[in-house]
């Protein structure tokens, strides 16, 4: 299968507006994903798949079917979706061919530079081809990349049939930008030995290992009266919420100022007035039971903040998101081993990543299908300073090919 099918569907995916909603209480969380899923049921058709199928909650799933009788059943996963954190509509795909090595300069909004000191990796990306949006939108190669690999890979074991491997399922998922991205998955119906999610970022990567993650939300609660009446009576949740915020360490536990396996506390959203303030927060540890501690800190601040305002007060809730996968992984080592020798073959030299996030195999690991994560070539995701590297996923795209066949040697 040539690069060029592969960049042909990443180019159509990545136009369809799919930008998931933290704010939905619907699965997915917005209508427009149901586009994206629709066209991949009629690709997957197309291609001849078994049991291709779109459920209620939009997941869609199909079936390479094996050509080895007796050997595993594996499960390749993207998600559907794109980030809220940027504008997904109207996006305009700019390939770039032949690399100069230097720093793009989007014709949409020049101000949105990709600046090549910024990503490393684009040193050893000259000469090759790059996909960016316009630089008014996101690109959507989180994970439209992946979406468009794992496709790719699926025509390429229903074009030659002579390579042995067992039952290969296709599964795209929805809201994984939201932290939902599993909430709807079935593992009995998937019925598969290990999964691999194809939504991570470098070639080469391989990520075994995830932050634990849990979503405070707090709520910062005051009184509220006329301001010309308020002296003695006005308690403002405005205030009261800047202290908690620089209240938070942040010389040790934030994003801006940690790396590798250093945890963090992140605010990201605030929103509310006088009467009431919602703070939420990400906790984030490698080491699930830092993730107790740190919902503790918040209450501490809180308690602090209560004691000096009579009247005042501050509750902290906390959300479970997902866990480290590396335990469910040491339980079946074939899912990360074979995944290593399938790059090598690939002509890739795999590296072991940490992510500083979750994806859905986090989720998936937990539940009991062992799921690490893939390179799909994508940098600079969430913002529209995003693009994709072609070679890169097209790498990822024999990985996948590689792994079939590896896996169609094991029982």
């Amino acid at each position: 299968m040539s690069t060029d099918e592969l960049l042909n569907r990443f180019l159509r995916y990545v136009k369809v507006d799919t930008t998931s909603n933290e704010e939905s209480e619907t699965y997915p969380s917005t209508e427009c994903q149901l586009d994206l899923a629709r066209m991949l049921k009629e690709e997957l058709e197309s291609l001849g798949l078994q049991n291709v199928s779109q459920n209620e909650f939009g997941i869609v799933m199909g079936t390479v079917p094996a050509t080895k009788e007796g050997a595993p059943t594996i499960a390749w996963f993207a998600h559907m979706d794109t980030s809220p954190e940027a504008s997904g509509t109207n996006v305009k795909p700019v390939v770039r061919s032949n690399y100069d090595g230097g720093d793009i300069v989007p014709s949409g909004d020049p101000s949105q530079v990709i600046r090549a000191a910024d990503v490393p990796e684009m040193a050893g990306m000259k000469g090759k081809t790059l996909i960016t949006s316009d630089g008014t939108t996101l690109l959507g190669a989180d994970d439209k990349a992946g979406v468009a690999i794992i496709m790719t890979a699926a025509a390429d074991l229903m074009e030659d049939r002579t390579i042995p491997h067992g039952p290969i399922r296709v599964v795209f998922t929805c809201d994984e930008e939201v932290g939902r991205g599993t909430d709807k998955i079935d593992l009995a119906e998937i019925d598969a030995k290990v999964g691999y999610t194809v939504d991570g970022s470098e070639l080469g990567s391989i990520e075994q290992e995830t932050f634990s993650a849990d979503m405070a939300t707090v709520t910062v609660t005051g009184n509220n009266i006329h301001p010309g009446l308020a002296k003695g009576k006005m308690i403002n949740a405005i205030r009261l919420a800047g202290q908690f915020l620089t209240r938070l360490p942040w010389h040790r536990l934030a994003p801006e100022t940690t790396a590798g396996r250093e945890p963090f506390l992140h605010p990201y959203v605030i929103e509310g007035g006088v009467p009431e303030v919602k703070i939420k927060v990400l906790l984030r540890s490698f080491d699930t039971a830092d993730l107790a501690d740190q919902a503790e800190i918040l209450r501490r601040v809180g308690a602090t903040i209560v004691a000096e305002h009579p009247g005042a007060s501050i509750d902290v809730s906390v959300k479970k998101q997902y866990r480290n996968m590396l335990e469910a992984l040491r339980k079946e080592p074939r899912a990360v081993e074979l995944a290593v020798e399938a790059a090598r073959k690939a002509g890739v030299e795999p590296r072991y990543e940490l992510i500083r996030g979750g994806t859905d195999g986090s989720r998936l690991s937990e539940m009991g299908l062992p799921t690490p994560n893939l390179w799909a070539g994508m940098y600079n995701y969430h913002s529209e300073r995003e693009f994709a590297c072609l070679e890169e996923m097209d790498a990822s795209r024999k990985t996948l090919v590689e792994l079939a066949r590896l896996w169609g040697n094991e029982k």
